[in-house]
């Protein structure tokens, strides 16, 4: 009866270490191939690489390449709205968490996302004639190939694999990840930082790091934070099986600054703009509400207002918007870092804007923030003028 237990005959524990590793392997295909090297580019992987881990999410979920990208870069496409495929914010959090997938699915029957989202994924031989024209072929190999290594525990083992991506790429990061958690920095979306997840989903669960910053290849951004994506994809760099495109920029903060913002210091602000706004939460707004906040002593309108402050335009509700407009009008030194605050961010929204007219638009920035009459929107100004690109 020794065929129950498979050709392994692995002891319990064994077989936990096993599913264990199969789960990764699922993760690590998601978070290096479909997420960093297809979907962003921020990696390349050796087409060896590449293979596998497009036969192994072929083998453990039936998905195909071009369907995982094309939703997911509509997902930053329209992040946040009722174009999002998946976002928490539209469709309640109990839903993305528990019927993610499903949203997954229904967006691979539009053929104008795979059109015009999926640019630049596997088109060849095997992607035509195995994988799109046999999408459960995988799946039946995986439970044969389970049950042949595994025996019976091979089907509990099957089953854990095949819940892997919906539990946690589906549900725990589409929608937690966009509900729950910390933030570093005050993008657009409300994408958040999950912990301790760390060795479960692959450095995903840092998905506030990763909508600052899309492009870059390594998540984690503070010195407590770690990114198992990042370490896979230091080892296969050692391999050569993998080359690292971009990671987040880092500004550097020059300590003798020129006294007029000149165009090296304008690219760094744009460029850096994600730690220019994190900057200035910390080293403006938030001080200033503390002060004012203490001198209200106890006026209901500060009573959770530190959001209000913090967080972009774009994800307050009415509601929000209204506390925050009273709250404005009853405070000038509020009132005026709010509204710098929004110039500025208006320097890299800006389109179809020569460097000269936003450079212009900068020393005009710093030049009326240095003259406002609040302590730390001068230094700030004064900082400010000292952001400076890392050198290459």
């Amino acid at each position: 009866m020794d065929y129950i237990y498979g050709v392994l005959d692995l002891s319990i524990w064994g077989y936990v270490l096993a599913t264990f590793i199969m789960v990764q392997i699922t993760m690590m295909a998601v978070t290096l191939y479909l997420h960093r090297d297809q979907a962003h580019r921020a990696i390349d992987l050796h087409p060896v690489l590449r293979h596998f881990f497009r036969f192994w999410i072929w083998c453990t979920s039936g998905m195909l390449t071009r369907e995982w990208v094309s939703i997911h870069r509509k997902h930053h496409a329209f992040c946040e709205t009722v174009d999002d495929p998946h976002s928490p914010q539209i469709y309640g959090l109990k839903k993305v968490l528990l019927e993610g997938a499903e949203l997954y699915r229904a967006e691979t029957k539009n053929k104008e996302t795979l059109e015009k989202f999926g640019r630049g994924t596997p088109n060849d031989w095997i992607e035509r004639n195995i994988y799109l024209r046999f999408p459960f072929g995988g799946i039946i190999f995986m439970l044969v190939a389970n049950l042949v290594l595994f025996g019976i525990p091979g089907i509990t083992i099957f089953a854990i694999q095949m819940m892997s991506m919906p539990v946690f790429a589906a549900g725990i990061i589409n929608g937690v990840g966009h509900h729950s958690g910390y933030r570093n920095f005050e993008c657009d979306d409300a994408a958040t930082n999950i912990v301790p997840w760390g060795l479960l989903i692959g450095g995903e669960e840092l998905h506030n790091n990763h909508h600052a910053f899309p492009t870059s290849a390594k998540f984690s951004v503070r010195r407590w934070e770690f990114d198992i994506g990042w370490l896979y994809i230091k080892v296969f760099s050692y391999l050569r099986l993998a080359k690292v495109n971009r990671v987040a920029p880092h500004p550097v903060i020059d300590s003798q600054p020129e006294r007029q913002p000149g165009i090296d210091n304008l690219t760094a602000i744009i460029v850096n703009r994600m730690h220019v706004l994190r900057d200035y939460t910390k080293q403006v707004t938030l001080p200033v509400f503390r002060t004012e906040k203490a001198m209200a002593r106890g006026n209901a309108a500060y009573h959770r207002a530190r959001k209000l402050l913090v967080r972009r335009p774009t994800l307050l509700d009415d509601n929000a918007i209204a506390r925050l407009g009273k709250l404005l009008d009853e405070n000038k030194a509020l009132r005026t870092v709010h509204e710098y605050r929004e110039k500025l961010s208006e320097i890299w929204t800006s389109a179809n804007i020569s460097n000269e007219k936003l450079l212009d638009q900068l020393r005009e920035w710093v030049s009326e923030a240095e003259q406002s009459g609040i302590k730390a929107l001068e230094d700030f100004a004064e900082r400010l003028r000292s952001y400076q690109m890392a050198p290459a």
